[in-house]
């Protein structure tokens, strides 16, 4: 996967936010969950545009520096905040115009709790954008991966709304990854 993918995977979803919000992508803070090197941060990045403004979450602060030079490079008129934290934890965030989650909740053995603890930073009717392999049977790299049809599921006990599929990609590893979205549920 490019960088074009990882867009394809998660424009509509972010710009339909955007759009559905009646605001500018730089009125709201988006977080990118177990961000790694970048490649979602980045591609959110490129579609909130200039005056976006994301807070990326990774545990390992090496991934996250060489994230900032890329972004700093790439697209300087978007605000990129690193935080170096485990996603499971209080990070102290509330009214979330949205999130991405790109192949990180298959680290969590309780996916559902995981994702319960990331949608509670979402305002309510915020996106929650979810990319993962979609299978159900993992291996040592990708312990705990989640199918689309699971992920249904799982959000609906995490307190979102039905999942929607955004896109599909061939991968290698695990056969195919997915995007989609669901939204945190109103009260």
């Amino acid at each position: 996967m490019d960088h074009a993918d990882h867009v394809a995977l998660i424009r509509a979803a972010v710009e339909e936010a955007v759009e559905r919000s009646g605001r500018r992508a730089s009125d709201g803070l988006w977080a990118d969950f177990g961000s790694g090197r970048g490649a979602f941060t980045l591609a959110l990045a490129d579609v909130l545009g200039s005056g976006g403004r994301i807070v990326s979450i990774d545990r390992d602060g090496g991934a996250l520096r060489d994230q900032a030079r890329e972004v700093a490079a790439r697209f300087p008129a978007v605000d990129v905040r690193p935080v170096e934290a485990d996603f499971t934890t209080d990070l102290g965030l509330d009214g979330l115009a949205g999130l991405v989650m790109a192949n990180s909740l298959h680290f969590q053995a309780d996916r559902e709790r995981a994702a319960r603890h990331v949608a509670s930073m979402l305002a309510p009717g915020a996106p929650f954008i979810l990319v993962e392999y979609d299978a159900d049977r993992g291996n040592p790299w990708v312990p705990y991966p989640l199918s689309f049809l699971t992920w249904r599921t799982v959000a609906g006990r995490a307190g979102l709304t039905e999942p929607r599929l955004l896109g599909r990609v061939p991968s290698r590893f695990l056969g195919a990854i997915y995007s989609a979205v669901s939204e945190r549920a109103p009260g």
